[in-house]
């Protein structure tokens, strides 16, 4: 599996193949999104196969978004999110970033063991509509690698 820079066309295209989320994003939504804002956009591919994707962008000096990622079904269970977790730390440690948040909901139990075995940290709930749509924000500081 590699994982790499992207661009917003190829992310579009995987997140089109992920069913869980609510509404599918694209190239143009995307575009709008991180505009302006000093986006990291990972993808992992196999065999020559885009099977993840990782974005994220610049909050402000210190801090940096993780904003959407996912894995495709035949990609899964597989490393690929932990894969693109750390690549997008690595770099957002190489940027002289202090902390990177994300957020998460309850429908999403993988995510959410994913970054809680990363080492982020719940700071805030955000209750939205039913309760799996509960929003969990995330911080970790540092960047340094789970141990």
């Amino acid at each position: 599996m590699d994982i790499r820079e992207a661009s917003l066309a190829e992310a579009a295209a995987v997140l089109a193949r992920i069913s869980e989320f609510d509404h599918p994003e694209t190239e143009e939504s995307l575009a709008s999104r991180v505009r302006g804002r000093s986006p990291l956009i990972l993808v992992a591919e196999e065999q020559g196969k885009l099977i993840g994707v990782k974005i994220g962008y610049r909050l402000s000096e210190t801090c940096y978004y993780s904003w959407l990622g996912g894995v495709v079904p035949e990609g899964r269970q597989k490393g690929v999110a932990q894969a693109l977790m750390l690549a997008q730390e690595v770099w957002v440690k190489a940027q002289g970033y202090q902390e990177l948040r994300v957020k998460s909901r309850n429908r999403f139990p993988s995510m959410l063991r994913l970054l809680l075995r990363n080492g982020y940290q719940i700071e805030h709930m955000e209750k939205k509509d039913g309760i799996e749509d509960y929003r969990l924000h995330f911080v970790k500081f540092g960047l340094d690698r789970p141990k």
